[in-house]
């Protein structure tokens, strides 16, 4: 186990410095506008479910200055490598299933995302509520005919609409996790499903 832990650790740090030189090649500044961040001194600024980052080439950290989580690592550095030159503009929500590329990983999404949440606040509506709203969550545009539903901003650009029916006596509780269709533009399917691993993981601290 120790070895398979180290092993990990390295593939972890050389994927690390591999976003680091990607990101050396790229103009942060010239980015911003399209991502709606902030880049000053050479640094970008990313609010990653509420929690602010910061991004160089050098390195990628957190509030505090430490080194940020690796899977916040590899989300924030493809949301910057990956930038469109221009905003898209398809904001119609969207399964992951739907995504190209998505397929290998639309059982682990259904599973270790959805599945987890109506697992996890089954019968506690209002706890999901309260975690999703601590993570910025606030009702969408649009009106849903759900127990939940709640826009989250997980990135700037990239939100998720959680909807959740609580269980009653004829059904277990159900979660959907969507996203805007042009969510593919801004990370790759793997990432996308990042997003939905890090959401159940802060759900799941709040509540």
């Amino acid at each position: 186990m120790d070895k398979l832990k180290a092993k990990r650790a390295e593939v972890f740090k050389e994927n690390y410095r591999r976003y680091l030189a990607q990101l050396s090649e790229i103009d942060l500044a010239a980015r911003a506008g399209v991502l709606d961040i902030i880049v000053e001194n050479g640094a970008a600024q990313i609010p990653f479910f509420g929690t602010r980052y910061w991004v160089t080439p050098e390195k990628i950290t957190d509030e505090s200055g430490s080194q940020a989580p690796y899977d916040a690592c590899v989300v924030l550095a493809r949301y910057l490598l990956m930038c469109p030159k221009r905003l898209p503009t398809e904001d119609a929500w969207t399964a992951y299933r739907d995504f190209k590329d998505s397929g290998p990983l639309t059982v682990f999404f259904a599973d270790t995302v959805e599945g987890a949440i109506a697992s996890a606040f089954s019968g506690r509506l209002a706890v999901l509520d309260g975690a999703v709203k601590a993570l910025g969550g606030r009702p969408p545009l649009i009106s849903l005919s759900y127990d939940l539903s709640l826009q989250i901003p997980a990135l700037p650009r990239v939100p998720l609409l959680l909807l959740f029916n609580d269980a009653d006596e004829d059904f277990p509780a159900q979660c959907s996790v969507l996203f805007e269709a042009r969510a593919d533009r801004y990370l790759d399917a793997e990432s996308l499903a990042v997003l939905g691993s890090h959401l159940v993981h802060r759900l799941r601290s709040h509540g």
